[in-house]
């Protein structure tokens, strides 16, 4: 399972994975939200108007004309960690890949027939090579589990919800198309850091990558460990007013906050199934078709119940303790918000007329 001689790999050994599914690396968040994604209501409709309208022959030439193609002569170095990441993730027809100006960071998988990546001169200048190796192999995890497609509906729709929003209602069906999307994006983006670090094959160097995209290139400034604080601060903070508020800062974006990206990626990175699918355990595309879609989502949702039994957020434990039932949701949100427990607690004996309660 090891990498022998080959044409842009570099010196220092990694593991490859012939024959990869993707469905290897995707978080069962994604792979759920996908689900929910499909089933909301006129979304095949939109999905298949919006798919022939696309004009990707014109966002090939786009680029193609005014951004500069990686390749054997013009930024090589990117060009052979693109081969390599497609080598170790056995994708076996390379993108196309495109560096184009701009001062932000982002670098993004689209396309429909065939998925191209692009990043920015401002991720290239802020990270080194090895965390720009964990870039790219997520950007090529991005196109073997086939988020280009959405992604460029998700481009395209983003655009349209704007050029219509003057109409009265013109934008309600496509505001939340796109709400939809990006809640399924942003869980994408959980599975392709996984599948950098399987490319890159180098925890620090993946932490290092999203701390730089959190905090700018002053990395002498920075700590993991406090960076992975952030992290659980962030999702133990607070109330419950802060849990509303974390939601509505997040429906706007189309990726998780950094922090919450790197504890994920690192709590994968010390389980069991990391460490098996570096041994050489992992699912193969060749068995994709038989996958039962059932144990998906069975998947999927033991994902999600765990995630809210062991979530340290106000919102989610409150979830948690209602689906265990501990009692009556409006009277709790009342008193997370009003601080009335102690009054509420005095009378849990009986109501009014004496009579007792079932907890």
């Amino acid at each position: 399972m090891t990498e022998t001689d080959h044409e842009g790999v570099p010196s220092r050994r990694r593991t490859r994975f012939p024959g990869i599914s993707s469905r290897a690396y995707e978080h069962p968040a994604d792979r759920s939200a996908l689900v929910a994604l499909r089933k909301l209501s006129g979304f095949d409709t939109v999905f298949k108007a919006v798919s022939g309208l696309l004009p990707e022959r014109s966002l090939r030439l786009l680029y193609l004309s005014d951004s500069v193609r990686v390749g054997e002569t013009q930024f090589a170095r990117l060009h052979e960690m693109l081969r390599d990441a497609c080598y170790i993730l056995d994708l076996e027809k390379v993108p196309a890949m495109y560096v184009t100006q701009d001062p932000k960071p982002n670098a993004m998988c689209i396309g429909l027939d065939e998925p191209i990546i692009v990043v920015t001169t401002g991720l290239v200048e802020l990270l080194d090579e090895e965390e720009m190796r964990a870039v790219v192999g997520h950007e090529v995890g991005h196109a073997l589990s086939g988020h280009a497609v959405y992604r460029t509906v998700l481009l395209f729709l983003t655009n349209l919800a704007l050029k219509v929003a003057w109409i009265p209602l013109g934008n309600v069906a496509i505001t939340a198309i796109v709400t939809a999307l990006r809640e399924w994006f942003r869980k994408s983006e959980l599975s392709a850091d996984r599948a950098g670090l399987l490319v890159g094959q180098d925890l620090q160097a993946s932490m290092r990558g999203l701390m730089k995209l959190a905090g700018g290139h002053h990395l002498h400034e920075m700590n993991v460990d406090a960076f992975l604080a952030q992290a659980e601060e962030y999702e133990a903070g607070g109330d419950l007013r802060d849990s509303v508020l974390k939601i509505l800062n997040m429906l706007p974006r189309t990726h998780p906050f950094t922090t919450v990206r790197a504890a994920e990626l690192k709590k994968w990175a010390e389980s069991r199934d990391y460490q098996r699918i570096m041994d050489g355990h992992y699912a193969k595309r060749s068995e994709d078709k038989d996958t039962s879609v059932t144990d998906s989502v069975r998947e999927s949702a033991s994902h999600y119940a765990d995630s809210v039994r062991g979530s340290k957020d106000p919102l989610m434990k409150l979830v948690g303790d209602i689906a265990g039932g501990a009692g009556d949701l409006g009277g709790k949100l009342f008193e997370k918000f009003t601080g009335g427990g102690q009054s509420r607690s005095a009378g849990s004996g009986g109501d009014s007329n004496g009579s007792s309660k079932t907890p």
